[in-house]
């Protein structure tokens, strides 16, 4: 055995003890990772109940919330089904509802099984096409189709010419559900898509190994795999068309049909004396409707282990073979991008840059650029404009951040009310956007001291309303990120002395940096095009393009209209464009 020189052991460093573990304060005795638990929880907790229990109690009062000395009393439910027609309105929702679900599905389902199991041409195309109505908002998409589709429109004028009568009706019941399914199918794309390209393939080979055909292996292999994202998309399709608002104000209103948000709308709104026990009865129905088909939808999908395709062993798609047939799924996505959202919307840009636009004139000999200076020569217009963007890009900021404190306090602590800040999080997605505008309408006039006052009628109560209802779609987009971080993170940091919060600002918060941007673009598009609860919150100097649009149709200024449209669709295109480019290689996390 070699012995060291004696002159090389007496040159050897000491060992230095290690440094000792960071103290952090602690506030009348409790960590600070505790007290900002609690902040989260308690900050969600006021968020979501807001809107919620100044509902519920004016659906039992005989009088406005405001006012004082108000009886708890069930007159409101008696009256809303026996005088104000409430069992009408009910069937119209139902029929409405169900028949945008159904046609949803019927769109959506095929196109995500062609597109990513099978060899379609220009595939790639199509996958993003598919996705384009998601950014568009159903109020635009609405418009777009009246100028084609109505009674008066350019497509619809051609079929009558060419047979004599037109075989739709845009103004009935089929037609709102078809229109608004065309805006909700890439929703349900989505979801099916991606659990497409999760699934494992192994299933499809060994069916084609004992001799099906690519037909029979889709109709019983793939296709029942997809029951999970079918039922959670039809659940979230059935729910939003229940709370819908602008097709049904579009096409309904004029002719007399009324669905539940229209109800509301015109009961509040535009009504000179607003029932409001009347309005807190029925806006209460709705909540206990969609709080159900959540429940209902957490219930069909507990048992969802046995759908699980997605195991250890690593196998790779191979696309099925359709022959011509695939050539019909070629044609059915071409119709639905093509008529459904580009022509519509190209119908909508188009009628920004003309006079008059009718099939009776050539649209050509009436270029203008009138709307656009009439849209931008008055104040209130460019404020319009100017607040959607404030409400959207401080909104997005703001919600984000949010959803990153929720998604870490439920997926990354030993919090013992983790869960409860999780269902918080979630649970505007059963909230309408219409009912939180009227909730916070009365939460705001409850306030003490006048507070109310100083947030009713501004951008801030616009902000807290639109993040509501973008909060879940935050959660949403930061939640897989988390989950992808190994737990080792933590616990090194833990080791070397971190605590909860030191954790999340020197290695998480910087991981999660491409997912944070991410929830922002999510948000931000999300919020541009949210308009709902603003029906009730904005005043005349917090409008924004949603409610501005709604009040030029309205008073048949259909020019600026499509202007407004045009403005929104491109800051859309121009911030998904501009994130995408800020974003491409950046998705480590």
């Amino acid at each position: 055995m070699a012995v060291l020189p004696e002159t090389l052991t007496e040159t050897r460093p000491p060992v230095e003890p290690p440094l000792p573990a960071p103290r952090y304060r602690r506030l009348l005795g409790a960590r600070r990772e505790l007290w900002a638990q609690y902040a989260v929880l308690a900050f969600l907790a006021v968020l979501v109940l807001a809107p919620v229990v100044p509902t519920l109690i004016q659906s039992v009062l005989d009088r406005p919330l405001y006012e004082a000395g108000g009886i708890f009393t069930p007159d409101n439910y008696v009256r809303l089904f026996t005088e104000a027609g409430f069992g009408k309105v009910v069937l119209n929702t139902a029929l409405f509802a169900v028949g945008t679900t159904v046609l949803t599905l019927l769109i959506a389902v095929p196109m995500a099984v062609l597109v990513v199991r099978t060899k379609l041409p220009f595939g790639r195309v199509f996958a993003g096409a598919m996705q384009w109505p998601f950014f568009i908002s159903s109020l635009i998409l609405g418009f777009g189709w009246i100028t084609l589709y109505g009674p008066a429109g350019f497509v619809s004028t051609a079929v009558r010419d060419w047979l004599g009568f037109v075989p739709w009706n845009l103004y009935s019941i089929p037609g709102m559900a078809i229109t608004e399914a065309v805006a909700l199918a890439p929703i349900a794309y989505v979801f099916c898509a991606n659990a497409l390209r999760k699934s494992d393939a192994s299933l499809e080979s060994a069916a084609q190994v004992c001799g099906a055909r690519p037909l029979r292996v889709l109709f019983t292999v793939v296709v029942p795999m997809l029951r999970p994202p079918m039922v959670y998309s039809s659940i979230l399709v059935f729910s939003m068309s229940v709370e819908t608002l602008s097709v049904p104000l579009l096409y309904g209103q004029p002719v007399g049909i009324s669905v539940f948000s229209t109800f509301l709308y015109t009961n509040g709104l535009q009504s000179i004396d607003p029932d409001y026990g009347v309005l807190g009865a029925a806006s209460t129905l709705i909540l206990l409707v969609t709080v159900g088909l959540v429940a209902v939808q957490a219930k069909l999908l507990k048992n969802a282990q046995r759908f699980v395709s997605v195991r250890g062993k690593a196998t790779r798609p191979r696309r099925l073979e359709l022959g011509r047939l695939k050539w019909i799924g070629v044609a059915a996505i071409s119709v639905y991008v093509v008529f459904g959202a580009l022509l519509p919307i190209g119908g909508l840009v188009f009628r920004s840059f003309t006079k008059v636009f009718t099939p009776l004139q050539n649209p050509f000999q009436t270029l203008t650029t009138a709307n656009y200076d009439r849209v931008f020569g008055f104040a209130a217009y460019v404020q319009s404009i100017w607040n959607s963007l404030l409400v959207a890009g401080i909104g997005a900021l703001v919600v984000s951040f949010l959803a990153v404190l929720a998604v870490l306090v439920s997926k990354r602590s030993t919090f013992r009310h983790r869960k409860l800040v999780e269902y918080l999080a979630l649970a505007p997605q059963a909230i309408p956007g219409i009912i939180i505008g009227i909730g916070l309408f009365w939460a705001f006039a409850y306030l003490p001291f006048g507070l109310g006052g100083l947030v009713q009628g501004t951008l801030v109560a616009l902000i807290i309303g639109f993040g509501l209802r973008a909060l879940p779609s935050g959660f949403g987009s930061i939640a897989p990120s988390v989950l992808q971080l190994g737990q080792e993170l933590d616990n090194a940091a833990r080791v070397s002395g971190a605590d909860w919060v030191r954790t999340f600002t020197s290695v998480l918060g910087r991981l999660l940096t491409p997912a944070f941007a991410g929830a922002v673009i999510l948000t931000f598009v999300t919020m541009l095009k949210e308009y709902s609860p603003a029906i009730f919150l904005a005043s005349a100097d917090s409008n924004i393009i949603g409610t501005t649009m709604l009040e030029l149709w309205v008073q048949g200024n259909t020019g600026s209209v499509a202007a407004l449209a045009t403005v929104q669709i491109a800051i859309t295109a121009a911030f998904v464009g501009l994130a995408g480019l800020l974003m491409k290689g950046r998705t480590d996390a």
